[in-house]
């Protein structure tokens, strides 16, 4: 299993997760609707639980009881296309890109 937020390994923590769980890597709670099976951005209240009370922030320790840790939760990718979108707008205006 691993981080929502981040991708790093969450092994070394005992299931289940509870609420004040956090990632040892980047510090994000854990019990979040973002690391849930039943999250689903496409779908309504983004939670394919009929029966979940809604959350509204989805990236927040919560006390839902249906909460099941997804192992692919992780989609990575969100810092190299902040990265890229930085150096397009540093070349736009001028400035140099950086390089990783």
């Amino acid at each position: 299993m691993q981080c929502w937020k981040c991708g790093a390994s969450l092994a070394a923590l005992t299931l289940p997760l509870g609420r004040r769980d956090i990632c040892p890597s980047c510090r994000a709670e854990l019990h979040v609707c973002r690391l849930c099976r039943f999250f689903d951005p496409h779908v309504a209240q983004q939670c394919h639980e009929p029966l979940a009370e809604d959350q509204r922030d989805k990236t927040r320790a919560n006390f839902c009881g249906y909460f099941v840790p997804r192992p692919d939760a992780y989609r990575g990718g969100g810092s190299a296309v902040a990265q890229g979108a930085r150096n397009a707008l540093e070349a736009l205006f001028g400035a140099s890109p950086k390089q990783d």
